[in-house]
């Protein structure tokens, strides 16, 4: 049988469009034998919720915050693979500080298909606590406080908490600093929320122990404008060192009504982690944190460590402003923790147990994720965290820092805390 010569053509072209095709498919898995486990269809994707406060009165904290964990998931997609091969998406929320926002977004979270949740600040993880652990839902804490996780429930710790930090630094002052007789006098001068009060809770816990005498216990606002009266009364004890736990701007008040009541020079400061950043230094001025001490769990931007140098890439690419700012660095090593928790868990459960994003995958995510956390060492940039049982404080290493010529610098190599 004769067939038309335009039909011959056409089933010509056609097999020659089909050889094509298997030649291209050929090359490609040739090029790349590992493409069918590691490449993902779009929905298959890892979402995570972010809490952080990038308006208000945090925001100081929050909006260098913020853009850490989008640089820093970024370079996790990109150059990492996402986590077990799969992309992780970011629900990124800014709670503006306000407790209430945070009821609502942790809500709205949990119905979204995220795994796990994380919260910037210890005031933000304690308005979202009460939700997630009824319900099961695992958070993670940037900055954290005992009351977080005590009784151990489903709220972690990504670093050492306030209260961890006094008492590192307490021991610190005693065997380096003091150089008095008898046992030194300290003021505590704290914020009015679990950011003051985990140190509030510790210190009079445990400083008559340790041979330290608390003479004076004052509270401040996160917007506070003047702490000249609270000082004066913290002045009329003669303190020997004032320790802080706050936030950058409510410090820098009190640092310069420090200077100005003549406190500075003369007394000893010391500052827990939350307040310790680049940020308090523009904010008071350098000749006024001149030689102030502070408690800080991750390392600085000098440190020759590859970790840093990649942090650094990124802020320079995409946000500049935040070159040099220690809580960059602990929200980059936030998204390094929360890759971790979810390739370990993809590792242990499959990613099939994690796919619906409901009490199911919470409890994997938990389990065969944050509980198996052993050791990983967060690029170099934090002290290595592990999961111990009985207590939800994933990081247990700080340093002790002080500021010179307008520097952080550290003056104590990791310090693992009690």
């Amino acid at each position: 049988m004769r067939y038309p010569k335009t039909l011959l053509i056409i089933v010509s072209l056609v097999l020659i469009m089909a050889l094509v095709v298997m030649s291209a498919a050929c090359t490609s898995n040739t090029s790349n034998p590992t493409s069918s486990a590691t490449q993902v269809s779009s929905d298959k994707v890892l979402k995570v919720g972010m809490i952080l406060p990038a308006t208000g009165p945090a925001a100081e904290k929050g909006k260098p915050g913020g853009d850490a964990v989008r640089d820093a998931m970024e370079y996790i997609n990109k150059e990492l693979d996402g986590a077990g091969g799969y992309q992780i998406k970011i629900d990124w929320r800014d709670s503006a500080y306000d407790a209430a926002k945070v009821a609502t977004i942790i809500k709205e979270f949990k119905y979204a298909e995220n795994l796990l949740f994380t919260a910037m600040s210890s005031k933000e993880m304690t308005a979202a606590m009460e939700i997630a652990n009824r319900d099961g839902f695992p958070g993670i804490a940037t900055f954290a406080s005992p009351n977080l996780y005590n009784p151990p429930q489903h709220i972690y710790g990504q670093m050492p908490d306030y209260g961890d930090d006094w008492v590192a630094f307490a021991n610190y002052y005693l065997k380096n600093i003091w150089k008095g007789s008898g046992n030194p006098k300290m003021a505590l001068h704290l914020l009015n929320n679990t950011t003051g009060s985990s140190v509030k809770d510790i210190a009079t816990a445990r400083a008559a122990d340790m041979g330290i005498d608390i003479v004076a216990i004052e509270e401040h606002t996160p917007t506070t404008i003047s702490e000249k009266d609270s000082l004066t009364r913290i002045k009329s004890k003669n303190p020997d060192i004032i320790f802080i736990s706050s936030t950058p701007q409510p410090t820098s008040i009190i640092m310069k009504d420090a200077k100005h009541l003549g406190m500075i020079p003369g007394t000893v400061f010391g500052l827990a982690h939350a307040s310790f950043t680049k940020a308090l230094i523009d904010l008071a001025g350098a000749n006024v944190v001149e030689g102030v001490y502070g408690v800080y769990p991750t390392v600085t931007w000098g440190d020759n460590i590859p970790g840093v140098a990649k942090a650094a890439e990124y802020v320079m690419k995409n946000n500049p402003a935040d070159y040099g700012n220690m809580d960059y660095l602990s929200c980059w090593c936030t998204s390094l923790l929360v890759a971790e928790i979810l390739r370990v868990a993809i590792q242990n459960a499959g990613y099939d147990v994690l796919a619906n994003g409901d009490a199911s995958a919470w409890k994997a995510v938990e389990q065969s994720g944050i509980q198996k956390l052993n050791g990983y060492d967060m690029e170099g940039i934090q002290g290595a965290v592990s999961y111990n049982q009985g207590d939800n404080r994933l990081g247990k290493f700080v340093k002790i820092y002080t500021v010179e010529a307008g520097k952080i610098n550290p003056i104590s190599d990791w310090v693992e805390v009690w």
